[in-house]
């Protein structure tokens, strides 16, 4: 095999630099057509052919540009750190790629200048700005030698993708889609998501421990990574996960969810700024409350959570706060209750012995007149025998003994007649009497069964107005979506009217 003489190509042009791309590609083409009919009939070696194309590249790319890509992969070795770069079109797909290599004696000042700069280490899936030179060997291929990273770039394209994230969620209706789920009325259950082990996990496992003992609320913990390339994936899984076994357990929803993470660096927390993350955390069926340890910067999931903290401790505290304030309005919702209960037992007892009153007195008074007119007959009937008797005196003899005679007949019979008469009439009103008293006791049985503390134990509720002043027993008097309270023997529940079905 002969090797090439390369010594009359036309090196002039190879070595001329481009002035532009345009200018480039004419040389190349030029070049390539007087190498074509020079070398027509050549036969070259692998490594002469290469090495010819080393030349080309040293010498037509011998300065620096800045090129932007995406970082598809990241490694280190001795100090050296190899990428695997790349460019996407808009759907996604990989139209361009090569390797690129920064070498040990710049990797340290340039990814120490790119950390403090953007708060966050450098690492695969990043859109990076970079300036570069075109390589080439023999056995190694082409790549490009890294020589500077433009941090200001990075940090752009994150604040860009994270304002598309919230167009994007807007659009879709979810960035405050959980925002408007009311806040549970008692927190019984709640879901924790948080990293394994971590001091953020602990200051709110602390207190949510003294919480649990006191049987108040019951939080169930599931552990996700926060950090690194499969934090959200891993995030979501566990979500689901906790949400499927709850659910297969209790046969209901739990009343919160819970994301928490103490401090970090804000390169860590950017691995959060996740569209299908941020997605499935607003459109939970249950308000998802989250406490990410930062000072500064917000991550996606503030945004589209029902409620954001600072730190996972103002979390607990939050849930304990709110406890506090349910038992507070609770206790007194009782004393309102036992207050109204106790009114309206005084003012039933009042009327009771009213209405006893009145029917005492009543039965005094017709037994009073009763035996008025009873006097008076007896008074009448004495003087009518006394005027028969004269009458009968002023009779013959034999008349008066039998006008005598029928007197005391008559005599003896209107005072059997007015004993009877009487004893009727005694009779009468003892019965009256007794009535009355069986009707007065009646009342006050009714009044007392119908206590509102003693229907309330026997099952019953009391349904009352949003304000809890007026109490409801009509069907009239509700409507869709009217807010209202049941009154239970032991407490008392706040709940919303969906439909009301009158009863024609």
């Amino acid at each position: 095999m002969r090797k090439p003489n390369l010594s009359h190509t036309k090196q002039a042009k190879v070595l001329a630099p481009a002035k532009d791309l345009a200018t480039l590609e004419a040389e190349l083409a030029e070049q390539e057509n007087s190498l074509e009919v020079s070398l027509e009939d050549t036969v070259l070696r692998l490594s002469d052919y290469l090495s010819a194309v080393d030349m080309v590249i040293k010498q037509t790319f011998n300065h620096r540009v800045w090129v932007k890509a995406e970082i598809r992969n990241l490694s280190s070795k001795g100090g050296h750190y190899y990428f695997e770069l790349a460019e996407k079109d808009d759907d996604g797909k990989v139209i361009a790629s090569c390797r690129g290599n920064l070498w040990r004696f710049k990797a340290a000042r340039v990814l120490a200048k790119f950390e403090r700069a953007t708060g966050m280490p450098l690492d695969r899936d990043l859109t990076v700005l970079l300036k570069v030179s075109a390589g080439f060997h023999a056995q190694y291929g082409f790549s490009l030698t890294i020589e500077n990273i433009d941090p200001s770039y990075t940090l752009g394209d994150l604040a860009r993708q994270y304002a598309e994230m919230v167009d994007r969620l807007t659009g879709e209706g979810l960035l405050n889609l959980n925002q408007q789920l009311p806040t549970p009325f008692d927190i019984e259950h709640v879901l924790v998501i948080a990293p394994e082990k971590a001091a953020g996990l602990g200051d709110f496992q602390a207190d949510a421990d003294r919480l649990a003992r006191t049987g108040a609320c019951h939080f169930h913990y599931y552990h996700a990574t926060f950090q690194g390339n499969h934090a959200p994936s891993e995030i979501r899984q566990a979500i689901v996960s906790a949400q499927q076994q709850f659910s297969d357990t209790y046969q209901r929803l739990p009343d919160l969810l819970v994301i928490i993470r103490g401090g970090g660096a804000v390169g860590d927390l950017a691995y959060l700024n996740d569209y299908e993350l941020a997605a499935l955390v607003a459109e939970q069926p249950i308000p998802v409350w989250v406490g990410i340890g930062h000072e500064r910067d917000k991550v996606i999931l503030d945004e589209v959570a029902h409620t954001s903290f600072d730190t996972p401790s103002k979390v607990i505290a939050a849930i304990m706060a709110h406890l506090a304030q349910l038992v507070t309005q609770t206790l007194q919702y009782q004393a309102q209750i036992k207050q109204a209960a106790q009114r309206q037992l005084n003012t039933a007892e009042q009327q009771t012995t009213r209405q006893l009153s009145q029917i005492q007195s009543q039965t005094i008074g017709q037994l009073t007149a009763l035996q008025k007119d009873s006097d008076y007959a007896w008074r009448s009937i004495q003087q009518s025998a006394q005027r028969q008797v004269k009458q009968a005196a002023r009779l013959t003899s034999d008349l008066r003994t039998q006008t005598q005679a029928s007197a005391y007949q008559q005599l003896a019979s209107a005072s059997t007649h007015s004993q009877k008469n009487q004893k009727t009439i005694m009779q009468s009103v003892q019965q009256q009497l007794l009535q009355a008293r069986r009707d007065s006791e009646h009342l006050r049985d009714i009044v007392l069964l119908h206590r509102p503390s003693r229907v309330l134990k026997q099952g019953y509720t009391m349904l009352t107005d949003a304000k809890d002043i007026k109490i409801l027993t009509s069907s009239t008097q509700l409507y869709a979506e009217q807010t209202v309270h049941i009154v239970l023997k032991d407490g008392k529940a706040k709940a919303q009217i969906i439909d009301v079905d009158m009863n024609k």
